[in-house]
């Protein structure tokens, strides 16, 4: 019965204003703009763009980590942020030096000076971050910098890289015992596993997550039951090389990390030393997705084909789309995009739309009805001519009459025995549809046999197409044992006059 269903539940976004402000906030992408903006003429970088040794020194002074024993390396990485995202463009230098010098600089002879092949420029990206571009452009500009730090995130330990370059100069990844696909693929996963439990009405939301939790739940089969000794040291691999990343990622915004408390860590062949508290699972890395971190994840999902819907997706489309689209959002997110579609427009108009949407008898037609009259709920008394209009509507009779009488509402004609039917039939296929919750609906269909004598011998003969089904389902949900045995007898008797 239930209709196709996006991969994800949909994710309520900051404005892209909001977003924008988070991302010139990121200390990395900042530390980009001021290198950007410090740099000019005499700049020298090297033949892969990067700065050349006596340059960086001060790069970490223009940023204020000359102090820092960290600085170069912290200026190194925010130059190739600026660099990769068009913060800066590297130019080609004409030297006055023969080819053979040039070439004697490259193989790392002669003096710094000559070490330089090029020069920089400003890149059409600066003006963008700060002459006040779109929010869209800077997202853009943040976005290609994720992509800079994710390769970074996935790339080997550069102790081994040196170890598997091969005669002619090239990685040989066998060497490296890693393989660049799968090293992103299971970053992406990870990334991917804490959306889901950020933007799921069970999951974590907006409280971080366990490392331990978040490295199992990629290695941990669903169907183990008590982990071997061989996957848990997988997880704790696995943990490990999280730890490092979720540290890279940190500076570009797209999480907020606490990380593995290094005295659990121990060398090879040491004991790590015990946990004050062995139930403290902070000590082994928390880590959540920053709003900005949401954005970024769900972009990088868009990228690769995934359906990862955004409230705010529906707000320009048609009732139809609205309808739809919802049919298997959580409640607050689908009130939210419902109250999104319904701003700026006019009640009557509105209303009119989503009646005529709600019409149909395929099988996702009783959910779209459901949530058509959830969204009336919200329109409001000013919806009452269109509803009206639909009194007689077989369809939609049943459900006009219930917005009316919720409002109290005069002159509310009373339904024929077919429409009361009907509309129970069609209300229970809608919850049945929703994956609502299992107690309320078996309270739903108590009541409704409860208030009508005879309501199997009458809802046998409903022409609704989902009338089978539903009977059916009412024999497994009803606790009466003698209740449940005549819904099975009157779903037998719809598909035999289904099958007439």
């Amino acid at each position: 019965m239930a209709s196709d269903r996006p991969t994800l539940p949909p994710v309520q976004l900051h404005t892209d204003a909001e977003l924008a402000r988070d991302a010139l906030a990121t200390p990395l992408l900042a530390r980009a703009v001021r290198l950007a903006r410090w740099a000019g003429p005499e700049t020298r970088v090297g033949a892969g763009g990067e700065l050349i040794d006596g340059q960086l020194a001060a790069a970490a002074e223009a940023l204020g980590l000359a102090a820092d024993e960290d600085g170069a390396a912290y200026a190194s990485e925010a130059w190739r942020v600026a660099v990769d995202t068009g913060l800066v463009e590297v130019e080609d230098t004409d030297f006055d030096a023969s080819d053979g010098a040039r070439d004697a600089a490259r193989e790392g002879d002669g003096d710094e000076e000559s070490e330089a092949v090029g020069t920089v420029t400003a890149g059409e990206n600066l003006a963008l971050l700060t002459g006040g571009g779109a929010p869209r452009d800077v997202l853009g500009v943040w976005l290609d910098g994720l992509d800079v730090v994710f390769a970074d995130a996935t790339a080997p330990v550069i102790d081994d890289l040196a170890e598997a370059i091969d005669e002619d100069g090239e990685i040989d990844f066998e060497l490296l015992d890693w393989n660049p696909e799968e090293e992103a693929e299971f970053l992406e996963g990870v990334l991917g596993n804490l959306y889901l439990l950020t933007v799921s009405e069970a999951g974590a939301g907006d409280g971080p997550v366990p490392l331990p939790a978040l490295a199992a739940s990629m290695i941990v089969p669903d169907d183990m039951g008590e982990p071997t000794d061989d996957v848990l040291e997988q997880v704790s691999e696995a943990m490990m090389r999280l730890d490092d990343q979720f540290r890279l990622l940190e500076p570009i915004g797209l999480v907020e990390y606490q990380p593995v408390d290094e005295a659990l860590m121990a060398e090879e062949g040491e004991e790590p030393a015990p946990p004050v508290d062995e139930e403290d699972v902070t000590r082994y890395g928390m880590v959540r997705l920053t709003p900005l971190g949401l954005y970024g994840v769900r972009a990088r999902m868009l990228e690769a084909g995934v359906d990862a819907p955004a409230v705010g997706d529906l707000a320009g489309k048609g009732a139809d789309a609205l309808l739809d689209g919802i049919a298997h959002y959580p409640l607050t997110a689908a009130r939210a995009e419902t109250a999104g579609w319904l701003a700026g427009r006019d009640a009557v108009t509105a209303a009119r739309e989503l009646l005529a949407a709600a019409r149909g008898a395929d099988a996702g037609s009783p959910l779209r009805r459901l949530h058509c009259q959830q969204t009336l709920a919200l329109v409001g008394a000013e919806a009452e001519p269109a509803v009206r209009e639909v009194l007689d509507d077989a369809e939609l009779g049943g459900l006009a009459r219930v917005w009316l009488a919720e409002r109290g509402a005069a002159d509310i004609p009373a339904p024929p025995e077919s429409m009361i039917f009907w509309l129970a039939i069609d209300t229970i296929a809608a919850q049945l549809d929703s994956d609502g919750d299992l107690e309320e609906l078996q309270e739903l269909v108590e009541s409704l046999t409860g208030r009508h004598s005879g309501f199997f011998e009458a809802a046998w003969r409903v022409e609704h197409p989902a009338t089978a089904e539903v009977l059916e389902a009412m024999g497994r949900l009803h606790r009466d044992k003698p209740s449940a045995k005549e819904a099975r007898k009157a779903a037998f008797k719809a598909r035999s006059r289904q099958g007439a």
